[in-house]
């Protein structure tokens, strides 16, 4: 079984993107891995080359900042790297900057794709997620943030990119047919220092928006307010990643929050109730689960 990474990035300096981290963590799965480096004003290039080059190979990208419309240019990316995988490639298994996988899970990742390399009716491997914000110490509870995403996927070119990368789907629009795992994808990307958060909300709403939406919904502050965008959160009780243990060590600034002020609307306490106590399944699926 061959296992190629890939994933794609720009400026990840400048706006603090763990993405050695990432691709640290999925590393000892892989037998090589893909990465778009999209034109960057940063070392972003030279960081990514450090990482492990007998393993890694670079595509060096430009993006087409004209696509303003539903993140569609992260997608474009996503493909970019994905078609540069070898035809002797098994599964690929995608990473974006800002999540990482726990070393806890490797065995059990391993095993999916063993278990389902030849099973031609599984497109892809399912994960969970944890959405941390604010801070390594909170994760997101209510629906606005998605539970599981596909990040293993056949080497089958029909695949793409689907929408601004967040999952994928195949030929004519179709949805992949997937295996769930038993391990969690821990996604960062709500956790930065509040001006590099405060910067990446300028120029990643300009891949979805135009700018008289920019200067109407974006602050125009010097850090982000995490408080006032947020509606309920828990504490986090277990360990993260070693991969992102010195970054961690690292923060330099505080978020507090107080879970007792969750304040989540009568929809989504009933949406809660209905999908934890009820069993049904009320949530978006971007996949099949066969």
């Amino acid at each position: 079984m061959k296992v190629t990474g890939f994933t794609f990035i720009r400026n990840a300096i400048k706006y603090d993107y763990p993405i050695v981290e990432a691709i640290t963590s999925i590393l000892p799965l892989c037998d090589d891995f893909v990465v778009a480096v999209g034109n960057s004003e940063d070392g972003t290039l030279d960081m990514i080359r450090n990482i492990a080059p007998g393993k890694i190979k670079i595509i060096e990208t430009v993006w087409d900042d004209s696509l303003r419309t539903g993140g569609k240019v992260l997608a474009d990316e996503t493909d970019k790297a994905f078609r540069a995988i070898g035809a002797d490639t098994d599964w690929c298994f995608y990473i974006q900057g800002d999540e990482v996988v726990h070393e806890k899970y490797h065995d059990a990742i391993r095993e999916g794709m063993l278990r389902w390399k030849d099973d031609k009716k599984v497109d892809g491997l399912l994960f969970k997620y944890l959405h941390f914000y604010g801070s390594y110490d909170y994760v997101g509870t209510s629906s606005n943030w998605y539970p599981n995403e596909i990040r293993i996927i056949r080497n089958d070119k029909s695949i793409y990119s689907y929408r601004d990368a967040q999952g994928f789907r195949k030929g004519n629009d179709e949805k992949l047919r997937v295996k769930p795992l038993d391990a969690y994808v821990y996604h960062y990307g709500w956790v930065k220092e509040p001006a590099a958060m405060q910067r990446k909300q300028l120029v990643f709403h300009k891949l979805w928006h135009d700018d008289e939406w920019l200067e109407k919904n974006v602050a125009k502050t010097a850090e982000f307010d995490y408080a006032s965008h947020i509606d309920a959160l828990e504490l986090f009780r277990g360990t993260h990643p070693k991969v992102m243990q010195k970054r961690i060590a690292d923060k330099n600034w505080k978020f507090d929050y107080d879970i007792s002020f969750n304040r989540l609307s009568m929809k989504e306490r009933l949406k809660k109730f209905a999908e934890n106590r009820l069993g049904m399944k009320l949530s978006y699926r971007n996949y099949k689960l066969v």
